[in-house]
């Protein structure tokens, strides 16, 4: 919760400082819209997908409570040294760089052979570091884009441009919508955790002299790739149907899905999953980390799941009803005990890939962004048609219209920032063994409430430093100019929340700043500023894992 509240008066501040520095509105003003569509966020990105790639930036079995401090002290000094020297760097990229420092120098602790690739998630990590330079590319040249339509003079040009715009809008949405539903359709089929198995036992193969121990990896590559290929199998299937989602809904896609996949293995897994939650298997294993009296309760847990997986492959045969007898019988269970099995085991299919499927949709945030389009077209029309516009009359059009892109970027920094810290506060939960996995600790309505809270009371306690090289520092931003930036900068946190990568707000509303400055004259933008600015982008990631490092080798060793 410090480092959230950190992250508010460091990077929300990004979120106000054009509407602040265009005196659109009030510091305070500012603040209390910022904060209330930050929380207006939450309703419109209903999949959590940035938390669950921050969350799963390290692989669970490597994520422990002092892993996670020592990322988040990292990330904590980080923030603190760039807001003194009044830096906008990226809180989304300390944080991650924290997090993998600290969790890479626990495991090579305890095995010095390990491979990074079994310890975090390098494709996250190299996509996450991509979008340092990416993400402002995309903000500054969006920004360019929008400030050349805006200072159009012909009023029917520029809406048409904006109207074509919104068409696109819609069929590329659209289009990360399928995306992301044949990305978790995919999950859901276990091919993510399948494909990891044989990755990493591949690694151990490669580095095991002894025969009998690579027969049985060897044996265990093979039945995992059986596993990947049939779900594979089962992807292709599913895409033709996924393909109509849009018009024929989630409900009559789970019910294709059913009919004509085979999805054994994904059932039998899927028991798996309860069975470990039933004795909370993993939690335990986290306890006994730090409390090796735990131990027996853990081993117990894992035998019964162990002694209880191969009779989920009876459900086929029996039915559900005859399997849960089977293991309750197997287990010595009580009748009450029974009770309580055959209702933490119920599964209904139908649900899980309807639950699955809807989640991916994304049609609240088209329709916000098209009507945002549709009132700039309607204010253009009538300002600039309908009555005789003045110098003034524009300049008070771009301040009103300037309260609409605050509010979209606003939502884009709520969609984005407050997500991260709820994957880490997810994976706190995971590692203190409170939850199996971090999408179950994400149902927990307090975590995004607490986020939200202490991001706004950060906002209301300071970053008025990063808020002056934001909004004068870079380049003098007019109103128009701020509305051009703003949509730009939300566009962009609109695309990469859908694609599921955490970017920097701090990285995009820059990059936008610096293209309606470049728009006007290249000599309108302070580059040696910018360049600065890009040397603690550069440095945050690198800087934040040592930090993480030294500090994890300091816990272990002295606390």
């Amino acid at each position: 919760m410090i480092f959230d509240y950190i992250n508010g008066f460091h990077d929300a501040a990004n979120s106000i400082a054009t509407v602040v520095s265009t005196k659109v509105l009030t510091p305070f003003q500012a603040v209390l819209w910022a904060a209330f569509f930050n929380v207006v966020a939450y309703f419109i990105f209903k999949d959590h997908a940035v938390a669950n790639t921050i969350g799963k930036t390290v692989f669970k079995e490597y994520i422990t409570l002092p892993v996670i401090f020592s990322g988040l002290i990292a990330a904590i000094f980080w923030n603190l040294l760039t807001w003194w020297f009044g830096i906008p760097s990226s809180s989304s990229h300390t944080l991650i760089g924290g997090f993998a420092g600290a969790a890479l120098t626990a495991a090579w602790m305890k095995d010095s052979s390990l491979d990074i690739e079994q310890i975090v998630d390098s494709a996250k990590i190299w996509k996450t570091i991509a979008f340092i330079i990416l993400a402002p590319l995309i903000g500054m040249f969006i920004s360019m884009f929008f400030t050349l339509v805006m200072i159009h003079r012909n009023t029917w040009v520029k809406s048409g441009i904006l109207a074509l715009l919104a068409i696109g809008v819609w069929f590329l949405f659209q289009n990360f919508q399928e995306t992301k539903i044949i990305d978790n359709v995919s999950k859901f089929y276990r091919i993510d955790k399948n494909s990891k198995i044989v990755a990493d036992e591949t690694i151990k193969l490669n580095k095991e002299k002894n025969p009998e121990i690579q027969a049985e990896i060897k044996k265990k590559i093979n039945e995992a790739q059986v596993k990947v290929d049939k779900a594979t199998d089962a992807l292709e299937v599913s895409k033709s149907f996924i393909h109509q989602y849009e018009t024929k809904g989630a409900d009559w896609v789970a019910t294709q899905l059913e009919n004509n996949v085979d999805m054994k293995t994904t059932i039998t897994s899927r028991f798996g999953d309860k069975l470990n939650a039933y004795f909370k298997t993993d939690q335990l294993k986290a306890v006994t980390l730090r409390d090796s009296t735990k131990y027996i309760e853990y081993k117990f847990a894992k035998n019964s799941v162990d002694s209880l997986k191969p009779f989920t492959k009876k459900y086929y045969e029996v039915g559900f009803d005859s399997m849960i007898a089977i293991m309750v019988v197997k287990q010595n269970m009580n009748p009450s005990e029974a009770i309580k099995f055959k209702k933490e085991m119920k599964m209904n299919i139908h649900k899980d890939i309807q639950k699955v499927i809807a989640d991916s949709d994304n049609k609240i945030i088209r329709y916000f962004m098209i009507g945002g389009l549709i009132i700039f077209i309607l204010t253009f029309i009538y300002s600039e048609n309908m009555r005789e516009p003045t110098a003034r009359s524009q300049a008070n059009v771009f301040k009103r219209l300037q309260l609409l892109s605050s509010a979209g970027f606003s939502i884009g920094h709520g969609g984005n920032d407050a997500q991260k810290v709820m994957g880490i506060i997810a994976a706190a939960l995971v590692a203190n063994g409170n939850y199996y996995d971090i999408g179950a600790a994400m149902s927990e309505d307090w975590i995004p409430i607490a986020c939200y809270a202490a991001i706004g009371l950060g906002t209301l306690s300071g970053g008025w430093k990063i808020v002056k090289t934001m909004g004068t520092k870079i380049t003098k931003v007019t109103p128009l100019e701020g509305v051009c930036a703003e949509t730009a900068g939300a566009t962009t946190l609109f695309l990469t929340e859908q694609m599921g990568i955490p970017v920097s707000t701090t990285h995009t509303i820059t990059g936008a700043i610096i293209g309606v400055g470049a728009t006007k004259r290249l000599s309108a933008v302070r580059w040696g500023v910018t360049i600065n600015l890009l040397w603690a982008w550069i440095l945050t990631i690198p800087v934040s894992a040592v930090v993480a490092a030294l500090t994890y080798w300091v816990v272990s060793n002295f606390v």
